[in-house]
């Protein structure tokens, strides 16, 4: 995965240092959504010397060239999903996971028509428990 990654990274218009091609070949393949600081954790056990700092830049930078999403799907605690397409998300309440939904298997009507209101984007998050044994979208 590596070439890919270091493909991507420049069709991006991404530098790709050693750092952000390690940090990319976790992130953007995980189908977690790691908070800034469990991507740290997993990096630096193949990158010792890599900073907190480095990392948080790297996001960020990710985010800022459309590589990556920032979410924000409780107070204070941001996440990054590397799924950019739409597509909505179910937190479950016992044990904090994030998963992902399909697009289509939840239907939200009447963004277009809210009054004073220039919708960008929506997504619905979704809060309960994962039944287990059952199927996810």
């Amino acid at each position: 995965m590596h070439a890919d990654v270091v493909s991507l990274l420049r069709e991006r218009d991404i530098q790709p240092s050693a750092q952000r091609v390690a940090i990319a070949e976790y992130v953007l393949e995980t189908t977690s959504h790691p908070s800034a600081d469990q991507v740290w954790e997993r990096v630096k056990s193949r990158i010792p010397m890599v900073s907190r700092a480095t990392v948080y830049n790297t996001l960020n930078l990710f985010v800022s060239h459309g590589l990556l999403r920032e979410l924000v799907l409780a107070e204070g605690r941001i996440v990054f999903d590397p799924r950019i397409e739409p597509h909505h998300h179910m937190v479950d309440v016992e044990t904090g996971e994030i998963h992902d939904i399909a697009w289509d298997k939840l239907e939200v009507k009447g963004v277009d028509q809210l009054a004073n209101l220039d919708v960008h984007e929506h997504q619905v998050v979704l809060r309960g428990r994962i039944r287990r044994g059952k199927s996810k979208s």
